[in-house]
């Protein structure tokens, strides 16, 4: 059985395991910004985890413009109470428990806090490859995005 929870200090070390596993070196977060990401929206950093294990997370902030820009990557800040975009800076399943549908889980989950707090909606930068995942679960693509995060091209999608 799969249960999602807000993430704790102690999931660290598992957390940059599967962050490892699902993006570049130069796309991952360092260990000191998780860490931050932890401290500071842990209210937004949602892990899911089965028998104490971590499957996978999702994690943002909530941000006052619909697009994800290179900043958010340098600096977090607490997230206001209500209003904003939700963002999602990383989405992340580890390799032996993708195709189960955990990253749709952890979608559904940031929806939800969306709704609760009365944010304007949820915005995520993804590669041209998970495009059409992201459009499956309703969301928009903007178009290639001004981020150059990782060297990467990425794509606006909200919801």
């Amino acid at each position: 059985m799969i249960s999602l929870r807000k993430v704790h200090p102690a999931d660290l070390e598992q957390l940059l395991v599967i962050e490892n596993e699902g993006f570049s070196r130069e796309e991952a977060a360092t260990k000191e910004a998780l860490a931050e990401r932890i401290q500071r929206i842990a209210d937004t950093f949602i892990v899911a985890e089965t028998d104490g294990k971590i499957l996978g997370f999702i994690n943002g902030p909530v941000i006052n413009q619909p697009y994800i820009t290179d900043g958010l990557f340098k600096e977090i800040i607490e997230n206001p109470k209500r209003g904003g975009y939700q963002s999602v800076l990383g989405l992340a399943v580890s390799k032996q428990a993708r195709n189960q549908g955990i990253a749709k889980l952890l979608i559904e989950k940031m929806e939800e806090l969306m709704r609760e707090k009365e944010r304007e909606g949820i915005t995520l930068t993804c590669k041209q490859e998970l495009v059409s995942f992201y459009e499956k679960l309703g969301f928009v693509n903007h178009g290639i995005s001004e981020s150059k995060h990782g060297g990467v091209t990425w794509y606006n999608l909200i919801k």
